[in-house]
């Protein structure tokens, strides 16, 4: 594949016939790109909907990217910052690579991007969640450089 000398264009990084691309339109296509992903990562998604697509787009503090390959899109990730008295944190989120994709490097690339983003503000801390039965990603995120955190993450789900 031999991808170097990566440049950045206003929200768009590219290498040869890679782009990671953030989405700012609202439309049925990236609604459906959404949910055909999202069904790749989890099958308890709820359906994603062009308000919710709104919501996120629209967000102060949150950013979603989708990754394309010769102009497929790939694969996707959501980085969401916010503020605290610790200091401020990113969080990268819902990230998968269609599984047409998997084995290219597109992870690793979603991940790069993500740490190059996240580095943009000072003093940040960038964080993610998986899985451990996700092998190969729990691999590549230590591989790029997170160290697991001794914590516990807890969930409370309020539904509608």
């Amino acid at each position: 594949m031999g991808c170097s000398n990566p440049f950045f264009v206003l929200n768009v990084f590219q290498v040869e016939n890679i782009r990671i691309e953030e989405i700012t339109e609202v439309s049925q296509k990236n609604v459906e790109l959404v949910n055909s992903l999202l069904a790749q990562l989890t099958s308890s998604a709820p359906d994603f909907t062009e308000s919710a697509l709104l919501q996120l787009v629209e967000s102060a503090s949150s950013r979603l990217f989708f990754i394309y390959y010769n102009n497929d899109v790939a694969g996707m990730l959501t980085l969401g910052t916010y503020y605290s008295p610790t200091g401020p944190k990113t969080w990268v989120e819902d990230v998968v690579v269609d599984q047409r994709f998997r084995g290219c490097s597109l992870g690793r690339r979603l991940m790069e991007f993500a740490i190059s983003e996240a580095g943009k503000v000072s003093g940040n801390v960038l964080m993610l969640t998986s899985k451990p039965a996700r092998i190969a990603a729990n691999a590549l995120y230590r591989s790029v450089g997170f160290q697991p955190k001794e914590t516990n993450v807890y969930r409370m789900s309020f539904e509608d």
